[in-house]
């Protein structure tokens, strides 16, 4: 092999041969052989640890999921509810568009959607399109807290903003705000007001 040949993923050069250095221990981009022939070092750009990687397949997934839901839910809904619809579907393809992008920077592939998703109930009217909004958003959510468990800090921080968007959206689309204290007992219901007096007991 010449000398200008350079050792690609593993150790293998471009020419199929592969790179050695002293010891006849592989070199390459994460580490040089120290002592005793053992490659040491960091991770080399591009790499990223497998445990985040499938973090991140499965956030895209999800992703996936919602872009598909979401088509069809602004086919079936109109007016507000259609443009809230809208607005989450370009949110959800920015997100996926980053997950893909990121993915492919740490050698990743990312994953292209399946050509149909099942649904856990069809939305035939906008209450049932508000409902499956609401389910979905709660997936991505889910997905996004696994990825907020990841080795690198700036994929927690990534994670963190994508579930407060997730829940946002979810908040929005319920006909009811969330309660102002989650977990404390509701408040007792004002009694109704007293009728007022009729015209005998005014004589009285």
């Amino acid at each position: 092999m010449s000398g200008a040949e350079a050792a690609g993923p593993g150790g293998v050069a471009a020419g199929g041969a592969r790179a050695t250095g002293p010891r006849g221990v592989a070199v390459n981009g994460a580490g040089a052989a120290g002592p005793g022939g053992v490659v040491r070092g960091a991770r080399g750009a591009g790499t990223a640890d497998p445990g985040d990687l499938e973090k991140l397949r499965k956030a895209l997934a999800a992703e996936h999921a919602a872009l598909f839901a979401y088509g069809l839910l602004g086919a079936r809904t109109s007016g507000e509810v259609r443009a809230k619809m809208t607005a989450a579907f370009e949110s959800h393809r920015a997100r996926r568009d980053q997950l893909r992008t990121r993915i492919t920077a740490l050698g990743g592939k990312p994953a292209e959607p399946d050509a149909s998703y099942a649904l856990p109930f069809f939305p035939s009217g906008t209450a049932l399109a508000v409902k499956l909004a609401v389910h979905l958003e709660s997936g991505v959510a889910a997905a996004y807290l696994e990825l907020a468990a990841a080795r690198d800090p700036e994929l927690r921080r990534q994670a963190a903003l994508a579930m407060q968007e997730a829940v946002t959206r979810s908040y929005s689309f319920r006909p009811d705000p969330p309660a102002a204290f989650p977990g404390m007992p509701p408040a007792p219901a004002s009694p109704p007001p007293s009728p007022p007096p009729s015209a005998g007991q005014m004589g009285n």
